[in-house]
């Protein structure tokens, strides 16, 4: 079973003089309930289906299974998902030996940026940049499909 290890942070600082690539991403979910989420992604001019398992104890942990699809097809899933996409462009960032995908959101979550950093284990060290704020990993309100139904600006 695939297992994703993240920790997340918001942003408080200006990473973009640091990040070495950029692209827009366009998500909407099929499912949405903690237990499976299952979202579909537009990612620059690829598709991908994403399914997600709930999180372990500290949020840092889940299962996760990704597979590219046609372009052309995500495009049609999107149609048919749950109310509320989710407009953002990802950075990624090198610190140290990570690269970290910070998150710059638009429309319903215009204002929010988030950084998540992959790791091998959740207690692995990283370095941690200036512009690198708050820890909010396992505050289910800053998962993306949390963000859909209850976007950044009606908090």
């Amino acid at each position: 079973m695939a297992q994703e290890i993240e920790r997340k942070f918001l942003v408080k600082g200006d990473f973009k003089p640091d990040a070495i690539k950029n692209t827009r991403i366009i998500q909407g979910y099929l499912s949405s309930v903690p237990e499976r989420t299952v979202r579909v992604r537009v990612k620059g001019d690829k598709g991908f289906l994403t399914v997600k398992g709930i999180g372990n104890a500290s949020g840092a942990s889940r299962y996760e299974w990704e597979r590219e699809i046609p372009v052309k097809e995500a495009g049609e899933l999107l149609e048919i998902c749950e109310p509320g996409v989710i407009d953002k462009i990802r950075y990624l960032v090198k610190s140290g030996d990570h690269t970290f995908e910070v998150d710059e959101f638009f429309g319903e979550n215009q204002g929010l940026i988030i950084a998540e950093v992959e790791l091998d284990s959740e207690n692995e060290s990283f370095q941690k940049p200036d512009w690198l704020g708050e820890e909010v990993t396992g505050y289910t309100k800053y998962y993306n499909s949390m963000l859909m139904k209850k976007p950044y600006k009606a908090w």
